[in-house]
């Protein structure tokens, strides 16, 4: 019988890689559990937020922009904008230069629910990474957080 570890932890709290999994999942299902009353899922949530971020700035984003931005796949920007267009939260307008692509923009109605929607999310994140952690740690985070994206 093999008794040696195939891992290179003893514990799996160990594992940077296993305990993001763990924080990602108890996280994603608190923000779940706070979107599910208003019918959008987490992806559908960032798709939003993300076009209002965009329409602040004054950018008319595109759904290959939406993918690069939030880092979601193809397939789910697709499929999460084809479910808020059928609700009519979104618009989906072919570009003006390139046919290819699509241009997508919240409608009144998404824009009154996205604004809605940013402080319950807001919320879950400020209960959630704020719990036990001080104000320098959660600085931390986001500055480790950042290099790990760069």
């Amino acid at each position: 019988m093999n008794t040696k570890y195939p891992f290179g932890f003893k514990i799996p709290e160990a594992s940077p890689g296993f305990l993001l999994w763990q924080t990602t999942m108890t996280w994603q299902r608190l923000i779940k559990k706070a979107l599910e009353p208003h019918d959008i899922s987490h992806a559908q949530f960032v798709i939003m937020a993300t076009l209002i971020w965009f329409e602040l700035q004054k950018k008319s984003p595109t759904q290959v922009l939406i993918v690069n931005w939030t880092k979601l796949d193809k397939m789910t920007v697709s499929k999460s904008i084809k479910k808020l267009v059928t609700s009519k939260l979104v618009n989906r307008i072919e570009h003006q230069t390139d046919t290819r692509a699509k241009n997508v923009s919240l409608t009144a109605k998404g824009r009154a629910l996205i604004h809605q929607l940013i402080p319950l999310v807001e919320q879950v994140d400020a209960e959630f990474f704020g719990k036990g952690i001080s104000n320098k740690d959660q600085s931390l985070l986001l500055q480790i957080l950042k290099k790990l994206l760069a």
